[in-house]
């Protein structure tokens, strides 16, 4: 979802700025001794669903995340291109499944902006099945709760360990994407195809060309 359909300049915003400032304004500690301390929790905690999951660094950090996320919601909004992109995957009625490491609580939130369920026909989140994405075991878990065929599907993500963990489980086509936040340049990826945007997948000599009759 964040940096692949959604801007993860609104995630980037939260995590990098407005919550290391609230740590910092609750236990008068200098900015960058919050965003050290931060960084460094946030390092313990990497590819493993508490990373993810807001119920955890509200506990771990004493803060109200849900509502300092609620109260900066008008910054989530989609990548270009992005709902061209939605709109012509419903259009060939092919099957559309957001799945998500970010907790239910986050997803509400972004819900709460913009009307992702009018283009997926299920939002799922990692937490549902116990790994995050980065994990082996998350994919047999998704697979058999949504019965893909890894060798007819398509599987877009910004985060390149995501996508290392969908290729080596068998998805036949896996894409990153290079600018997932709006505010930073595009990044070079050499490991998997990638594109600016997901409007560069559509097209007669795309991945997404249009099915034979």
């Amino acid at each position: 979802m964040d940096g692949a359909v959604l801007d993860l300049a609104f995630d980037n915003c939260l995590w990098r700025e407005l919550v290391p400032a609230e740590i910092a304004r609750k236990y008068g500690v200098s900015d960058a001794a919050a965003r050290e301390d931060l960084f460094a929790r946030f390092a313990r905690k990497a590819c493993t669903l508490d990373w993810y999951c807001l119920e955890y660094w509200s506990r771990d950090l004493i803060l109200d995340l849900a509502g300092l996320k609620h109260s900066v919601r008008h910054k989530v909004g989609y990548l270009p291109d992005t709902r061209r992109f939605l709109e012509a995957v419903q259009q060939s009625h092919r099957r559309l499944i957001l799945v998500i490491n970010a907790h239910q609580e986050t997803l509400r939130v972004k819900l709460s902006v913009v009307d992702l369920a009018g283009y997926f026909d299920e939002l799922l989140t990692s937490h549902q099945f116990g790994f995050a994405k980065e994990h082996v075991e998350f994919w047999p878990a998704l697979q058999a709760h949504v019965g893909f065929d890894p060798a007819r599907s398509l599987f877009v993500d910004d985060s390149l360990p995501v996508l290392d963990a969908a290729s080596r489980y068998g998805i036949d086509q896996v894409v990153a994407i290079e600018r997932p936040d709006t505010g930073l340049p595009a990044r070079a990826i050499d490991a998997v195809l990638s594109v600016h945007s997901l409007d560069e997948l559509l097209g007669p000599d795309a991945l997404l060309a249009p099915e034979p009759c």
